[in-house]
């Protein structure tokens, strides 16, 4: 028989934990400072929301408003505080910084929580770049507040205080599965999926006969390209396939991409960040696109946020990122589930 294992509440299990714990409640006041620093505003985001978000493969916790003479609306704990930050930006505010809850049904491991913490920044009228440069700060300083030199998960290592390697998607593709990307793309973005299935099971990627082109693209990612990013170094990968970047405006360069990156240490994704699309008919577009093959495969989809279209008519130029705060944790202190640098996890 399988012992059962003892609740996080059991002391000696809380006495395991707790050096991590407050490893993360210095890592916190790190981050604070760094922004605070940076002359940024911390802000709270309000967690229920009429739109948990409207990508297809990311699933929400449902609930319901009762009003006092009875009406009824259903609402939606958050999947990320987005929303409501780029009504902040709508408002007037440049800079502004969020650290807090965040809710995603049909997720669980070592490294997914159904709540988690989620740490969110954005800079008006300037480059994405700029948060590429924030993620190697924030990472060196995350490391001096737990007392690390290196970041370490499952068997791999990562330099935390050297400069992040900045590698485009199609380069990846290429070096990792030796498959031409952007060759299964046509110049306005559309994609070839019948190339790119043909590609991928020349590398060896198993796939079903229903998979389309943004299920080739997710497989070859995991299985190809993830396990080596991050490794000895930080990872930035950037320049995503415009198909795969639903808030993200396009490359001014290259049409077939956007300005999408993604942060990685030990082969662990930590944050995304985007230049934020502005145009509200191209993402009400994305966000119909998404929800249509969110209703074709899983049988359901969420209500757009009028509201937040509509700031964003008047949102100015911006670049914004999410990261979660408590990967982040795990690598500095080295734990192995994240539920080991969480205070108080969710019951199972």
């Amino acid at each position: 028989m399988t012992p059962i294992a003892s609740p996080w509440w059991t002391p000696h299990v809380h006495a395991d934990r707790r050096p991590l714990l407050l490893a993360r409640g210095r890592i916190k006041a790190r981050v604070a400072g760094y922004f605070a620093e940076a002359g940024f505003t911390e802000v709270e985001c309000g967690v229920l929301q009429v739109s948990p978000g409207n990508e297809a493969h990311l699933h929400a916790f449902a609930t319901e408003r009762l009003y006092p003479d009875g009406r009824r609306k259903p609402l939606y704990l958050h999947t990320s505080p987005e929303f409501s930050a780029k009504k902040l930006l709508a408002a007037g505010e440049t800079r502004i910084w969020t650290l807090g809850p965040v809710f995603r049904n049909r997720e669980e491991g070592a490294r997914h929580a159904a709540e988690f913490a989620m740490l969110e920044w954005y800079r008006v009228g300037e480059p994405y770049s700029a948060l590429m440069e924030d993620c190697a700060r924030l990472m060196a300083a995350a490391a001096e507040a737990a007392g690390s030199r290196t970041f370490r998960h499952r068997g791999l290592a990562c330099d935390p205080f050297a400069e992040p390697e900045r590698l485009g998607v199609p380069e990846a593709f290429a070096r990792f599965a030796g498959i031409d990307l952007l060759a299964t793309i046509e110049p306005g973005g559309a994609t070839d999926g019948a190339a790119f299935a043909a590609a991928a099971r020349e590398a060896g990627i198993r796939l079903a006969e229903d998979d389309t082109w943004s299920d080739i693209f997710s497989r070859i990612l995991v299985e190809k390209v993830e396990p080596h990013l991050g490794i000895g170094r930080p990872t930035i990968l950037m320049d995503y396939p415009i198909a795969e970047a639903a808030l993200a405006r396009r490359k001014a360069d290259d049409p077939r991409l956007s300005e999408r990156f993604e942060l990685y240490g030990c082969a662990l994704e930590l944050a995304n960040g985007f230049g934020e699309l502005t145009d509200p008919a191209e993402q009400r577009r994305r966000f119909l696109a998404e929800m249509d093959e969110k209703q074709r495969v899983y049988g359901v989809r969420y209500p757009l946020d009028e509201d937040f279209l509509a700031a964003l008519a008047i949102m100015p130029d911006a670049a914004g990122i999410a990261l979660g705060f408590d990967r982040l944790v795990m690598l500095a202190t080295g734990a192995t589930r994240i539920t080991d640098v969480i205070w108080t996890p969710m019951a199972e």
